[in-house]
């Protein structure tokens, strides 16, 4: 453990971001701003790059993210391993973070495919359920590895990274612990009892009672009400809200604590003042925020050795962000929301939207950085903070595309919303019909395409028919009614991208969100040659759902869906034919695979997936996804 005086140079990272033979991208955040070099073990030479042109954001007073962005004039060679070090003051990794190499290993390394041939993903990673980290089944994945292509190409995280609006008692201790040692910057808050982050840290409320700090309108509706929990729930809708995260060095502190293991070894959190009943359950938490804290190396070394790339769902930010008009309207109409939801996509695109695509942010890095240069008395200045939180809340190119084989295009199915035209209560399609013409446009004459969407395109019949019901009675927040099915426009426009002529042959279709797993097959009624679609659904890497409950809707799905069903006609489905894959280990006919874990999926030369399997993260041999015969 460091001396009290002294902090170690890293704090986080370096995380392995976007990789191309001509640029690698990488992310880590430092007690200081860096000198760096970059030195390169080819097959054939050595290559050192001093990283002149590091960008930097200062969060704080001995917190500072750096993207290393770096261009080469010779390509990488491909599909072979490559070692690297990372020289802080010519301190090598295994110096500084030696957790972070595998047994035997001087350096970390990573590989350049020439084709997307294997890759893992997830979704939903939530520090404190009771469910084993997946991260190490990827881990143990590279740890196996003895040549090249027993490696995956990329490692894609879609969505729920963090749960800025589900956070427990001791991690939240533990984030405060970690502003004060780093000294992240304070900020004014307007519309809360409280008027600074101070304030909001030290209030005996902050602790499992933050709707107390909310002030009540003239009518009979609190704020409270409408922002964590009343009868009409708008917004901040998790039911576990009572410790969701406001201010932006909260949401920074966060991704420190969940991404590496050297922020835990800088602060001792202790308790805070509890009644009994919370205490009971800060205690209860303790146990699992122990275990997450404990297999943060192995995580760590994974972002270490493998390209990861992500997109936000809504618990990045917010429980059903954005999931309504009414919820929009409600949600950035008082200055207390605005500010919490601009804070958390600000810390997203600092940590995870950046180093997708570096070159759409420039304005966006200028504007954040001209915030956090020169804070005075530690504090963000408050208008400067609400003019970049505006910019950002208006921002439409999180969305991106890598020209991979076959092509990798990542939507983003939460900011560019196809709102209902019939009720503003009702649910908004996932992408607005501009965003799907764009898609259609990415996707021509393209053999076959991996499309990331964090809600499946194809999800289970009997859910998305409850969710329906739900939102025809004008309550689609008690049932999360967030599917492609549930927006007429939107339903219609994706399901005839994937009918066009010019558009790929073969999608695979990478979804989580739902907190289990499966794979559906989907082939298009009355058209000879395809395409042919494949859903596959991996969720959660570190949460899963409640299984007696998934126990009867798999089981109910299959009864009143089967193939011969005629409720079938009534889905806006009914042109295709959907044929599930059956997990290897299910016992009784299931459809749905209930365990925490990781995704990987094998394609062939046609980008058509070969084998699909989900590990389980509790250690049980790995579940195989099989076609049935035919």
């Amino acid at each position: 453990m460091p001396h009290n005086d002294t902090l170690p140079d890293v704090l986080a990272g370096p995380l392995l971001r976007r990789l191309e033979p001509r640029r690698l991208v990488l992310w880590l955040v430092g007690s200081r701003a860096l000198e760096l070099k970059l030195k390169l073990h080819l097959p054939t030479q050595t290559l050192v790059i001093n990283l002149d042109n590091c960008q930097v954001v200062p969060v704080g007073l001995q917190a500072f993210i750096h993207l290393i962005d770096v261009p080469l004039d010779d390509a990488l060679p491909l599909d072979v391993v490559i070692s690297y070090d990372l020289l802080v003051d010519d301190a090598g990794i295994a110096e500084w973070a030696p957790h972070l190499l595998y047994a035997n290993a001087q350096y970390p390394s990573f590989v350049v495919h020439s084709c997307i041939h294997q890759l893992v993903h997830g979704s939903c990673r939530k520090p404190h359920h009771s469910a084993d980290e997946g991260l190490l089944c990827v881990d143990r994945l590279l740890a196996d590895a003895r040549t090249a292509a027993d490696r995956p190409a990329l490692l894609m995280m879609s969505g729920d990274q963090v749960y800025a609006d589900d956070v427990a008692g001791p991690m939240l201790r533990a984030i405060h612990a970690l502003i004060a040692r780093l000294g992240l910057f304070d900020e004014y808050l307007e519309g809360a009892v409280v008027d600074d982050s101070a304030s909001l840290y030290g209030h005996p409320a902050s602790y499992y009672h933050r709707a107390d700090l909310l002030p009540a309108l003239d009518s009979n509706e609190t704020l409270r009400e409408r922002f964590f929990g009343g009868v009409k729930k708008p917004i901040f809708t998790s039911s576990t809200a009572d410790n969701h995260l406001v201010t932006f060095a909260e949401v920074i502190a966060m991704y420190l604590l969940v991404w590496s293991p050297t922020p835990w070894t800088l602060i001792s959190p202790v308790p805070a003042q509890l009644s009994a009943e919370r205490q009971q359950r800060y205690t209860r938490e303790q146990v699992q925020i122990d275990r997450f804290r404990d297999g943060l190396p192995g995580v760590a070394r994974v972002f270490a050795h493998l390209s990861t790339l992500m997109i936000f769902d809504d618990h990045d930010i917010t429980d059903d962000w954005n999931l309504s008009a009414q919820w929009e309207e409600t949600a950035y109409g008082h200055p207390f929301s605005k500010r919490i939801i601009g804070n958390a996509l600000l810390a997203y695109l600092l940590c995870q939207g950046w180093g997708n695509q570096p070159d759409v942010f420039g304005e966006l890095i200028g504007q954040t950085q001209a915030l956090t240069a020169k804070p005075q008395a530690n504090h963000l200045d408050a208008a400067a903070q609400d003019e970049l939180l505006e910019a950002l809340l208006k921002f439409q190119r999180w969305h991106y595309v890598l020209p991979t084989s076959p092509a990798l295009v990542v939507l983003d199915t939460r900011t560019r919303r196809w709102r209902s035209e019939f009720t503003l209560k009702q649910p908004s399609g996932l992408l607005d019909w501009e965003a799907l013409s764009e898609l259609q446009q990415e996707l021509l004459d393209h053999p076959s395409a991996i499309i990331v969407s964090p809600a499946p395109i194809f999800g289970v019949k009997l859910i998305e028919t409850v969710q329906k019901i739900f939102s025809w009675c004008g309550h689609p927040l008690l049932v999360d009614a967030e599917n492609w099915m549930a927006h007429r426009g939107a339903a219609q426009v994706i399901l005839n991208i994937f009918r066009h002529s010019r558009t790929p042959g073969n999608y695979v279709i990478l979804s989580g969100d739902v907190h289990y797993s499966f794979v559906y097959e989907v082939l298009i009624r009355h058209r000879n040659a395809g395409p042919r679609i494949w859903q596959v659904t991996s969720s959660g890497i570190k949460n899963q759902f409640p299984p007696r409950l998934l126990e009867w809707f798999d089981r109910l799905n299959r009864w009143l869906y089967s193939p011969r069903s005629p409720l079938n006609w009534f889905t806006r489905r009914r042109t295709m034919q959907v044929v599930p894959h059956i997990p290897e280990h299910a016992e009784a006919g299931e459809r749905l695979w209930n365990s925490a874990g990781i995704g990987q999926v094998f394609f062939n030369g046609q980008g058509q997936p070969e084998a699909i399997y989900q590990h389980n993260a509790d250690g049980r041999v790995r579940t195989r996804m099989v076609a049935p015969k035919r």
